[in-house]
């Protein structure tokens, strides 16, 4: 990446020049829900990751640019092969992904040869072609539902969201013990106070939370899910136990609700912020669009490989894509 400061580009109107660039590099902006309030307002799509690179495939752009995690922009590189896929900071990375290495995922694949994996997206391209069938927070229910019962599963790599899917579906899947540092985070103790306070208000959570704060929620989902149940809840107070970038999404379509983040560990702490999510600024995105870089490259093969669990999701949960279908716990 160039090693361009934010005073070298103080004296650039920003949102002018992404724009600019937006026009004659014909690009495609995404911004997931976890991004800047800026990002997801100079974004031509805001959504759930495998959402944006599905309407940014069916886009005639040639450049795409992922405001989001590296396993999303290569996500969007899967399925738009000849298509430029640049994010903004390399360096975006995710806890999820970083606790799967694929030799370590491949080796426990080999010890367990009668299971098959259902792996959720937010992982390598690497683990992603060792996998069966990738599931979203939002396509894994369905998916699950037809698989037979008697058919052995590992689930990675977060054992939040396989733990929820056991219980609800009195499944045994076998869990790679990955989190999402993010969702870890939130506090029962401090959910519990807040709540206190705010009696009526009903709690959404992400499943990718804890079974102790997943247990108190009123809906569990994913970000899109979690966004619709806010323009349906009954109400006009609602707690969030996800990333709170969601929130400017819900301020936006519903000014007249009030929606409060849950608490991290000692009640006001900023950790249930996605540090990597954090990374991407409209500075590096203007760096990213003027150089097409840092771009996103995959193998052939490897690439291929990978789509193949992709193909299979989207065949057996094609409608459940960003639909947050998880419904209430």
């Amino acid at each position: 990446m160039t090693a361009l400061t934010r005073e070298n580009l103080s004296g650039l109107d920003l949102r002018a020049e992404i724009e600019r660039l937006r026009k004659e590099r014909n690009a495609v902006i995404l911004a997931h829900y976890y991004q800047r309030p800026e990002l997801q307002d100079i974004a031509d799509f805001v959504g759930d990751s495998l959402e944006l690179s599905k309407k940014a495939a069916a886009t005639d752009a040639e450049v795409i640019a992922f405001c989001g995690v590296k396993f999303m922009a290569d996500t969007a590189k899967i399925l738009s092969p000849d298509k430029i896929v640049v994010l903004p900071d390399l360096d975006a990375g995710c806890s999820l992904e970083d606790s799967c290495p694929p030799e370590k995922f491949k080796a426990f694949r080999e010890a367990h040869p009668d299971h098959i994996a259902l792996t959720y997206i937010n992982c390598s391209t690497e683990v992603k072609a060792l996998s069966d069938v990738i599931v979203t927070s939002s396509s894994a229910e369905t998916i699950l539902q037809q698989i037979p019962k008697d058919q052995k599963i590992i689930f990675g790599p977060d054992r939040h969201l396989g733990g929820y899917l056991n219980r609800k579906f009195d499944r045994d899947m076998l869990l790679w013990p990955g989190v999402c540092i993010v969702h870890e985070a939130f506090s029962e103790t401090e959910l519990l106070k807040l709540k206190a306070q705010h009696p009526d208000a009903p709690i959404a959570a992400h499943p990718e939370c804890p079974p102790q704060i997943v247990d108190h929620a009123d809906y569990v989902g994913s970000t899109s899910g979690i966004l619709q149940y806010a323009k349906t809840m009954p109400g006009d107070t609602l707690i969030v136990a996800t990333e709170p970038h969601i929130i400017h999404q819900m301020e936006k379509a519903l000014p007249e609700k009030t929606f409060i983040g849950a608490p991290g560990a000692d009640g006001n702490c900023n950790c249930n912020i996605c540090p990597y999510m954090a990374l991407n600024t409209m500075e590096k995105l203007y760096i990213a669009l003027r150089d097409l870089e840092p771009r996103i490259e995959i193998e052939e093969g490897l690439r291929l490989a990978a789509k193949k669990s992709l193909d299979k999701m989207i065949e057996m949960a094609s409608g459940t894509i960003g639909k947050g279908d998880l419904g209430r716990a």
